[in-house]
């Protein structure tokens, strides 16, 4: 066993020489001629020509896709702004049919086409047909009050106006105007002043 061993190890060592000399010639470096240098470069043309055609189109197209997004985005808005608008029209217009289904409004709407409410009404049964209460004709006197009276406002709300009632004066007061100061002088007529200016 030893010696089969030994033959396999023998065998590398005279295997590895050449492993090493081969590795060493294909390692030596040579000089390239200029030839071969341009044909290098001329075969790296296309491929760099393509990478950049590449990085350009990746660039036209995210422009693009953001354009498109934008736009997209001003469309959502205007949108938006629309159903804004038109929900706020709704909520207006269901605000006024609510005010024109409003009771007290028809009850108005009625008395100015000259309809009143009976004093006391009548009932038709609708099962059977038959009339319950006495049924009368309304007049214009039986009319229920539909709008409230104004409500009356306590005293220390609405006072009562304090009259003062001042004594006329018996010599005239002195006015002075823009021009200057007016003097006064005695007429002959009734004691009546005459001022001048």
């Amino acid at each position: 066993m030893s010696s089969v061993v030994s033959q396999i190890a023998s065998g590398a060592r005279t295997r590895v020489p050449r492993f090493a000399e081969a590795a060493v010639e294909r390692a030596r470096l040579t000089v390239v001629p200029q030839r071969a240098l341009g044909r290098t470069q001329a075969a790296r043309t296309p491929f760099a020509v393509l990478v950049i055609a590449m990085l350009v189109a990746g660039v036209v197209g995210l422009l693009m896709f953001n354009t498109n997004m934008q736009q997209a985005s001003f469309h959502a808005t205007a949108l938006q702004n629309e159903a804004d608008a038109l929900s706020a029209q709704q909520q207006s217009l269901s605000m006024e049919l609510d005010q024109l289904r409003d009771p007290q409004r028809l009850a108005v709407a009625a008395k100015k086409l000259g309809m009143v409410a009976p004093a006391q009404p009548a009932f038709i049964r609708l099962s059977d047909g038959r009339v319950l209460g006495t049924p009368a004709k309304a007049a214009p006197g039986d009319s229920v009050r539909i709008t409230p009276l104004p409500s009356a406002k306590p005293r220390s709300i609405d006072p009562k106006p304090l009259v003062v009632r001042v004594p006329a004066t018996t010599t005239p007061s002195v006015v002075s105007g823009n021009t200057g100061a007016a003097s006064t002088a005695p007429t002959g007529q009734g004691g009546r002043k005459k001022i001048h200016r």
